[in-house]
């Protein structure tokens, strides 16, 4: 690799050549749609678990089924996402034959298999009314495992090499889960009746807080490396993210007598945080492809090791 740059203070800018114009470091062979849509769904069935007890605890039975059925409907379409990203169900079968702690994918795979199960147990004895005993339980054992699955995928990205996720580990899982909790929230608003929405929308509120708070966090710590979040396609897909989210937010606050008004923020949350997941995860292989994210970083460190120890 080659590197030519002006001195500091001039305004001059480096350029980096990888050998063969290639990158440093392989980007991720994770598909899209299919990863970005697991990482959407996977945080909404999630969060969607925790509101379901809610709403069984404060007696909501129209928002507890809704929540219900949104856990076991995304912890499905997650697998079903995972499983073809994976290519056959067998790999991911197999990844369930050991676990590694030290591995996010393993990890992350023991969690959503029995979530999987228990939040279907659940929201079918909802529906049917049969074994509400051990329905509730199911759906217990979901809720205890939503917050976790909301969150591990955050940490599976930033547990790469790509340097716009790994720099951005202290804010992204704050961030994914204040975006599952707004789209979590927003669904809830959409579908519930009125009357019982009130968590929801607090949910919905509280996580919207969090999303564009963490967001904000990560453009202002991460410095050169948050280019990848705000320039080109996930430039603009996390400023649609970003717009919807806070109408979304509005929306809640203002539809609370209003079905239409509840449906479109409802809506507008949920879309804004499909839309994050697809914008995170672009930036990551932006970051991946262009030499200047991974060389830069890596100097800078070395300048700083060298700064101390003379200094010391």
């Amino acid at each position: 690799m080659t590197a030519s740059r002006e001195p500091a203070g001039t305004g001059g800018t480096e350029t980096f050549d990888s050998y063969y114009g290639r990158p440093v470091i392989k980007a991720p062979v994770w598909k899209q749609p299919d990863v970005p849509l697991y990482l959407f769904v996977g945080g909404v069935a999630g969060v969607s678990a925790v509101l379901a007890e809610g709403a069984a605890v404060s007696g909501r039975p129209g928002l507890e089924r809704w929540a219900r059925l949104a856990t076991a409907g995304g912890s499905t379409v997650g697998a079903v996402a995972l499983i073809h990203d994976l290519g056959r169900p067998a790999r991911f079968l197999n990844m369930l034959r050991v676990f590694k702690p030290t591995s996010p994918l393993s990890v992350g795979s023991w969690i959503l298999a029995p979530f999987g199960g228990l939040s279907a147990v659940a929201a079918a004895s909802n529906v049917t009314g049969r074994l509400p005993f051990v329905g509730r339980a199911a759906g217990l054992g979901a809720a205890a495992l939503g917050p976790p699955l909301a969150t591990y995928t955050a940490v599976l990205l930033c547990d790469t090499a790509v340097p716009a996720w790994h720099e951005a580990y202290r804010e992204m899982p704050f961030w994914f889960a204040g975006s599952s909790a707004a789209a979590a929230g927003g669904l809830g608003i959409a579908a519930a009746p009125l009357s019982e929405s009130a968590p929801a929308r607090r949910l919905a509120l509280a996580g919207a807080a969090v999303d564009v708070s963490a967001e904000r966090m990560v453009r202002r710590r991460l410095g050169m490396l948050a280019e990848p979040y705000e320039q080109g396609r996930p430039g603009r897909l996390l400023r649609m993210a970003r717009g919807l989210t806070l109408a979304g937010a509005g929306a809640a606050v203002l539809g609370r007598r209003s079905r239409a008004l509840s449906v479109a923020g409802g809506a507008a949350l949920a879309a804004g945080s499909l839309l994050t997941r697809f914008g995170v995860f672009q930036a990551g292989l932006a970051s991946a492809e262009d030499p200047k994210y991974t060389v830069v970083p890596q100097r800078e460190r070395v300048d700083r090791r060298q700064d101390a120890a003379t200094s010391g």
